[in-house]
């Protein structure tokens, strides 16, 4: 009796290619984009401010976790300004990632699903599952 092992959907690989349209890190519903504290380092470093600083001005605690806070007229990203990413160099992985999550990766229809928030996938560059797999970390 052997285990079964399922190929994934997307073993074929999968195309995506940003358009930075900053769609990712829009509204108009609030989310959450989990930093680690040396992601909280790396982006006090950028800004050349503390990490207290980092923590009063761009970040709230959400149980037992660290968030980036949003805009409060559109729930936009803090740092999205003018579709661009304020502190891209030292993004969160999280952002890092994008579009390749588990929530977009479970199922055809959940990658699917997120085409209708982002151009850029189902378009561009062809990323392997390996790559993929990589990326996820």
């Amino acid at each position: 009796m052997g285990f079964e092992t399922k190929t994934p959907w997307y073993f074929e690989g999968l195309r995506f290619h940003c358009r930075k349209c900053g769609n990712c890190c829009c509204g108009p519903r609030e989310g959450y984009v989990w930093l680690t504290q040396i992601e909280i380092e790396s982006i006090a470093d950028t800004l050349k401010i503390s990490v207290k600083q980092v923590m009063q001005k761009y970040c709230r605690r959400v149980g037992d976790r660290i968030s980036l806070i949003e805009r409060y007229d559109n729930k936009n990203c803090i740092f999205l300004r003018d579709n661009c990413c304020a502190i891209y160099d030292v993004r969160p992985k999280q952002c890092r990632t994008w579009p390749f999550w588990i929530s977009s990766l479970s199922t055809n229809d959940a990658w699917e699903k997120a085409t209708e928030n982002c151009p850029g996938i189902n378009n561009g560059c062809l990323y392997s599952f390996e790559e993929i797999q990589k990326i996820m970390g």
